[in-house]
């Protein structure tokens, strides 16, 4: 197994990539392939990551840093599939939170996972780096969710926690993806993606069976498969041939976020 924090986000949205717009209800597909592309999941994932990487001890500059990242890397990557609300607040001049619930709450908060030392601190910093856009309840909830179950997988907690806890504190967990998955359509909402997601991962068997779980139900499916995929590696880590075929369909801008994050924490 190799690790480098983050990157279990990141390969999720990569393999999910293409099927965003051309559902495959199905565990049965190639991992990776030349259609597939990282998208903006990863690149606010980064931003989300450099803003960590440099704020202060007492994170007074959190929300300054992750304003300031998200607008930098969105202008550079600026063809990476941003919501409409999220290119208005890119473009503003000062820009405010816009009481949003959409899914990219928690689809680029998984480094607060890896970063945070406790529970508390967890559920902080997300609010923190979510709140400048997503400041909606439900959009806090998501992102926190995600963050709380990439705590918990890194910090040993077993599967059966792991569920008692989100269930208990965030969403009622009480479907499996067979139940769904014929049914289940695109929904960009937290609440229509995170209970999805983290029971992708509850399911799994494994860091590739986590994310072929997640593809599996449709939907949203590079989001879908970023969420869970940051799970799934604080649990299991990334086998080898994996992350190596991952850092191919990364830029050097991108990877030294990557690696200097990994250094780090």
């Amino acid at each position: 197994m190799g690790w480098l924090y983050m990157l279990g986000a990141i390969i999720g949205d990569i393999v999910g990539s293409r099927f965003e717009r051309n559902n495959n209800k199905s565990k049965h597909f190639e991992f990776f392939n030349d259609k597939c592309v990282f998208t903006d999941d990863t690149v606010m994932s980064l931003a989300i990551a450099k803003a960590l990487l440099n704020t202060r001890n007492d994170y007074s500059d959190l929300g300054y840093l992750s304003i300031k990242y998200m607008r930098e890397m969105a202008r550079k990557y600026p063809n990476a599939g941003y919501g409409m609300r999220f290119i208005q607040w890119m473009l503003f001049d000062n820009p405010k939170p816009y009481n949003s619930f959409g899914n990219g709450a928690a689809m680029r908060v998984s480094s607060v996972g890896f970063f945070a030392n406790s529970l508390e601190e967890t559920i902080l910093l997300s609010k923190i780096v979510t709140e400048v856009t997503h400041n909606h309840p439900e959009g806090i909830k998501g992102a926190e969710a995600t963050a709380v179950a990439v705590f918990l997988a890194k910090s040993g907690y077993s599967i059966p926690e792991i569920r008692d806890h989100i269930d208990k504190h965030y969403y009622k967990l009480d479907f499996k993806l067979d139940d769904i998955r014929e049914s289940y359509k695109i929904n960009v909402t937290c609440q229509g993606t995170v209970p999805q997601a983290i029971t992708a991962f509850l399911e799994s068997t494994s860091f590739e069976d986590a994310i072929r779980n997640a593809i599996s139900i449709g939907g949203d499916s590079d989001t879908i498969a970023a969420i869970t995929g940051g799970i799934a590696e604080a649990y299991y880590g990334i086998p080898s041939k994996i992350r190596e075929q991952a850092l191919k369909y990364l830029d050097e801008t991108l990877l030294t976020i990557l690696i200097d994050f990994e250094n780090k924490y």
